[in-house]
């Protein structure tokens, strides 16, 4: 801890003598302390464990936890969360990994002896743990040079809860690929690479899960468990045999009293559960079971050595009562399940009584803080000390009331700490501080310096609220003191970075596919076929006559999958094309037009947007500065990148016309917002456009709390108006009082008339309709426009369009965001009523979505039989849009508890209250509308919870679980999301490029169609002409194919080739035999013939060729009849070879090839076609 915060605590009395007390006490001993509260509590924790090797930190709830644990950040970088466990929803399929991370990174940390800091609730302290030393005993120590046995490492990762896949992607899995073995921890950031030379490990390097590209070596990796239960199969068949003696009497005693249904349905959760957990551990939810397998359990104080360690309590008293409800809560729902057959009795021994977990906490080293001195019941401290502390009252932005304080702490000799958040900003304070109130402030860089009278050190750590010592004169004031909300942490960017989607991820056999010369078919796998002695592989596809067709696997750039069938649901029937037949042809002449259409409207628009010349807002001002400080969160890298990219525009002589994309919370209206805000700074209007009257009310909340500290006037205009108050609207804008106005298509009408309107921000252009177009254009013609997007554009998309239409993409989640807790589970209704009262219980809100309209009323009524209490109403899309819009409105105000509505949520509202999500039969909605639907929670700093519920039906098992698997992958961001976000891209470019273009996609495929476009723009912009657009071949019989030792895996082994056929430089070449070193191990030399091949067609191409095809003993060079070749220098050429080169002229002119000296093998070949080329470009 810094000495600048701890410095001048030694000079209270009460601080040293408890410090000597606890010095000189027994591990059992507690004392009481008094006054300490909110930041300062955390603060006096953290000066008096400094001398303590593990400081944990016990609270009442889920949110103060977070509170401490933010500001503790400040005082011990070295800290962590440990969530309590959620046994109330144990019987889910699937669960996102997010609470066991969060776990089993605390305790590796205590494994490997790190002095840190620990925050938990009291929830967390009642859970039953396995020993201490089981977990420590499974850890794997991998080092450089050691000798393995790579059975008994999978057995090892398998019994200690790792999942084996066939390529790396999220924490808790691993995959062997011969030599390769690759580990993703749950308790790191990256995974793993082993390379192994035979049984020795070669090298261990980290490496990163998208790319599958090494980061760095390594000399050795901690592998720790990655799941808290570690079992090997004879102990889980011991743990399944107690569990169905348990269960047969039980089903007995349930017969015998007549609960036939009860006794059935035990008998179904029983047998699920134990069949799958002999056949696989994965995703099985082993919690409630714990004691049947682990006989002797701990409790968390019991992991922490007594010697090192001291605890400190938040206030007992409320630590107690919350003791006491989650014991109540926990036990009543055990009892309905027991009693409605859905589990055993056993189950119940996971967690410990209010009794037990206090007992244990009051046989510890314990200091106890409590805001007023009271009588604790489970506590007998020996001392109780009172600190005089108090908290500091809020500056809210008033800067003379800052400098007052800080002037008179000055002159009666105060010791001052500001903690700014960051560096920038605790220099410009110091900086105004220093020279325009002649303050003695400065920013302090020396942890050891302490506190002088007089000074004003300011700090770039945070706490959430000040605090002062009055006997100490030391006070340390917040950032959220001063400018009002406090900034978030920047947390590590995440995992998706918006590349270009690997199209094969999931291709399998039955899939359709697009051949770019031969239309849609259906693709049946690699087939491998030996031609004299020579094997390669060929992609079969079969077309609509019955005919196949096999492509070189060397030629699968030109094939891609078709969008028509993503995980989805079942595709629809496409209509196949016909091997030879001229319907192909037709339809991409057909697209190539439209395509062409829309690039020439494009660019004509862009040239015309860039000739006018529009009004040029000036430089940012102070105002500006201070009003962006205000956000209170950290934005994230792209937000950044947007809003300098707009104000850059504004402050251009250009018209500016950005669009910013991004998914719904990433943080596209602070960018709306602070355009709008310099836009004002230069006297000018702003309007805001949104398609629904919920949105504008949304907006206009957002804007009015952003702009209330400002002389800044926002009007609404829509339906939620009085006509008084429009009326008074229009004036203002009319004369100009009126700054900011949000509003539906009620903005376009024609009693509207600005004084000077200089920027118009767009939400979501695409759902306004025709006529509204239209007097956007009017409104549009020489005004800035800003519009915003909700569905992502894809890249491709994005690089084609990028000379034609200035864009944003935000692919970075904003950085408060808590993952979602995400559980699949069978419906079950006790579950349904325990989800929502948890979540009323913290004052949330809850989204059911039922996706029927026509019994929507019966299933509202259900719900609301099974939570009485609660204000339960529906909505849907088939509604009048008044009453759409008045249920909404009463949901955003919070006058309704729980929300039943069909999917029409999935757009764009933005509710932070909304933390608990129950999707009904969530295996019948797509994976693309899951995660939209999914990103609706989670808006806030609580975890939020999405139960994805489904009935179970034996018939559609094998589909079900398929569904299922994909959905569990998805609730941890695994390949399922990057799927469900290809879905979404392909929406986000029919909206974009208008509802026609979507049709030409379709039709041609979506890659294909952004290749057409693509070229289409270059071509008008003169930077490709017509001739540039062909494709080269290679047709020549040589070993050049991936073997299944290589990569066996069909799918991996298809991204390859894909990824192969697409090489277009030497860079290309060379980064993509780095990448399968890396991920594969050494080159086979078919392999490395198969590389080259993909290399020598892209000099081909350059050289104006389009097929080369042959064998050994001739190659044919076919060119395009407008190569760009000096066909002077021809005859010189064919002088040259004497005979062995030969050319041929006419509609296809070609070069013919034999070498006097046959080539011996695949690498001979190449290098004569090589040579060929060389000499003709």
């Amino acid at each position: 801890m810094n000495t600048y915060f701890t410095a001048p605590l030694s000079g209270l009395n009460d601080y040293n003598l408890i410090k000597s007390e606890l010095n000189g006490s027994s591990v059992q001993s507690s004392i009481q302390v008094t006054g300490a509260a909110d930041s300062g509590m955390t603060h006096f924790s953290a000066a008096l464990g400094s001398n303590y090797k593990y400081k944990v930190i016990v609270t009442f709830s889920d949110v103060r936890a977070r509170e401490i644990y933010d500001d503790m950040k400040s005082f011990d970088p070295n800290t962590f969360y440990y969530p309590p466990k959620d046994f109330i929803f144990f019987s889910a399929d699937a669960y996102g990994n997010l609470i066991i991370q969060q776990r089993l990174d605390a305790v590796s940390h205590l494994i490997s002896g790190e002095e840190f800091t620990l925050i938990t609730t009291i929830d967390g302290l009642m859970d039953r743990l396995v020993p201490l030393d089981l977990i420590r005993k499974n850890c794997i120590h991998l080092s450089y040079d050691d000798t393995i046995d790579v059975e008994e490492l999978k057995t090892a990762l398998v019994n200690s809860g790792f999942e084996r896949t066939e390529q790396v992607e999220t924490a808790g899995q691993f995959a062997v690929r011969g030599g390769i073995i690759d580990i993703f921890p749950m308790t790191g950031d990256v995974p793993y690479r082993i390379e192994l030379w035979d049984d020795v490990i070669d090298s261990i390097r980290s490496f990163d899960a998208l790319s599958q590209r090494t980061i760095e070596n390594i000399d050795d990796i901690v592998i720790y468990p990655a799941s808290e239960y570690i079992l090997s199969q004879e102990e889980i068949a011991r743990g399944i045999e107690k569990i169905r003696e348990e269960a047969s009497l039980r089903e007995k005693t349930l017969r015998e009293s007549f609960h036939t249904e009860e006794a059935h349905r035990l008998s179904v959760c029983i047998n699920e559960f134990t069949e799958r957990l002999s056949i696989s551990r994965t995703g099985v939810f082993l919690d409630s079971f714990m004691t049947y397998f682990y006989p002797e359990t701990m409790t968390l104080p019991d992991y922490f050595p007594a010697e090192e360690t001291i605890f400190f309590i938040d206030e007992p008293g409320r630590i107690e009562e919350r003791a006491n409800t989650v014991e109540t809560e926990f036990r009543e729902s055990m009892i309905n399940r027991i009693e409605g057959g859905y589990m055993l009795s056993g189950q119940t021994g996971v967690f410990c009584d209010t009794a037990e977990a206090l007992a244990r906490l009051a046989s510890v080293r314990t200091v106890l803080f409590t805001t007023l001195e009271q009588k604790l019941k489970h506590f007998k401290p020996k001392n109780n000390y009172y600190i005089s502390m108090r908290n500091i009252n809020p500056y809210n932005n008033s800067f003379e009331l800052l400098v007052h304080d800080l002037q008179r702490y000055k002159k009666e000799g105060w010791c001052l700490l500001i903690l700014c958040g960051s560096r920038s900003k605790a220099a410009r304070l110091a900086d105004t501080l220093f020279h325009d109130y002649e303050l003695n402030a400065f920013v302090c860089e020396d942890p050891d310096h302490p506190p002088v009278p007089g000074e004003i050190l300011l700090t770039s750590e945070n706490i959430h609220r000040g605090f002062e010592y009055p006997l100490l004169r030391f006070a340390l004031i917040s950032e959220s003191d001063v400018f009002g909300s406090k900034k978030k942490r920047k947390k590590k960017k995440s995992n998706y970075s918006g590349e270009k989607i690997n199209t094969f991820s999931d291709l399998k056999p039955g899939d359709y596919v697009i051949h770019e010369n031969h239309g849609l078919g259906i693709y049946r796998g690699i087939e491998k076929i030996v031609v004299d002695k020579l094997s390669r592989d060929y992609i079969k596809i079969e077309y609509g006559d019955g005919g196949n067709l096999y492509v070189p696997a060397t030629q699968l750039d030109l094939i891609q999958k078709h969008s028509g069938n993503s995980m989805d649901g079942e595709s629809p029937k496409l209509k196949l094309n016909k091997l030879g037949s001229s319907e192909w042809s037709k339809t991409k002449s057909k697209v190539r037009r439209a395509v062409r259409d829309i690039a020439v409207d494009l660019v004509k628009l862009y040239a015309e947007r860039q000739a006018k010349s529009g009004f040029q807002f000036s430089p940012d001002t102070i105002w500006q500065t201070e009003f962006e400080e205000q956000f209170p969160y950290t934005e994230t890298d792209d937000q950044m990148t947007a809003i300098e990219d707009t104000k850059k525009d504004m402050e251009s002589k250009k018209i500016m016309d950005r669009l910013i994309c991004g998914d719904v919370g990433y943080g596209k209206t602070e960018v709306a917002i602070r355009a709008a805000f310099k836009a004002i700074q230069d006297g000018k209007q702003v309007a805001f456009l949104v398609p629904t009257t919920i949105l504008a009310q949304q907006h206009y909340n957002t804007f009015t709390q952003r702009m209330k500290d400002f002389p800044v006037t926002v009007e609404l205009m829509s339906r939620f108006r009085t006509p008084a108050q429009q009326k008074q609207a229009i004036a203002g804008l009319k004369s100009g009082h009126v700054d900011i106005v949000i509003g539906t298509h009620r903005i376009l009408s024609k009693d509207i008339i600005f004084k000077d309107l200089g920027l118009l921000i767009i939400d979501e252009e695409q759902r306004f309709g025709v006529g509204h177009k239209e007097k956007i254009k009017q409104l549009k013609s020489n005004v800035d426009v800003l519009s915003l997007s909700a569905t992502p554009i894809p890249r491709t998309l994005h690089m084609s369009l990028i000379g034609i239409r200035d864009m944003s993409v935000l692919e970075e989640p904003p950085v408060d965001r808590l993952p979602i807790q995400t559980y699949v589970m069978e419906f079950n209704e006790e579950m349904i009523r325990e989800a929502i009262n948890r979540e009323l219980a913290r004052n949330g809100q809850v989204y059911y979505v039922y996706n029927r309209v026509n019994n929507i009323e019966e299933i509202t009524n259900e719900i609301q039989k099974l939570v009485p209490d609660a204000v339960v109403r529906y909505a849907h899309g088939q509604m009048s849009e008044r009453k759409l819009e008045q249920i909404m409105y009463e949901f955003i105000n919070g006058e309704i508890d729980v929300l039943v509505s069909t999917t029409i949520i999935e757009t764009g509202l933005d509710i932070s209250n909304v933390n608990t999500m129950i999707i009904h039969d969530a295996d019948k909605l797509g994976l693309s509308q899951l995660y939209q639907l999914r990103g609706r929670v989670g808006r806030s700093n609580r975890t939020s919870y999405a139960f994805l519920m489904y009935k179970r039906d034996k018939t559609l098992k094998e589909i079900a679980e398929k569904r299922l698997a994909a959905i569990r992958e998805f609730t941890d961001l695994g390949s399922g999301f990057k799927i469900a976000m290809r879905d979404l891209e392909i929406r986000g470019a029919g909206n974009i490029l208008g509802a026609e273009q979507h049709g030409h996609m379709d039709a041609v495929g979506y890659d294909l169609y952004c290749k057409m476009l693509n070229e289409a723009v270059l071509l008008l912009k003169g930077e490709k002409t017509e001739d540039d657009t062909y494709e080269t071949t290679i047709d020549v019989k040589m070993d050049a194919y991936i073997p299944p030792k290589y990569i066996g895996n069909e799918i991996q082994k298809l991204a390859i080739y894909k990824r192969i056929a697409s090489i277009e430089n030497l860079e290309e070449y060379q980064d993509m035999q780095d990448e399968l070193t890396d991920r594969f191990g050494d080159i086979p030399s078919v392999v490395d013939n198969l590389l080259k091949v993909a290399l020598i067609k892209s000099s081909a191409h350059a050289a104006g060729m389009t097929e080369i095809s042959g064998d050994k003993n001739t190659l044919v060079f076919h060119m395009h009849p407008h190569a760009h070749i000096n066909t002077d220098k021809i005859p010189e050429l064919i002088n040259k070879y004497r005979g062995d080169l030969k050319f041929s002229t006419g509609n296809d002119p070609f070069f013919t090839y034999k070498p006097r000296k046959t080539p011996k093998n695949t690498k001979e070949i190449l290098a004569a076609m090589q040579l060929v080329i060389d000499e003709i470009s």
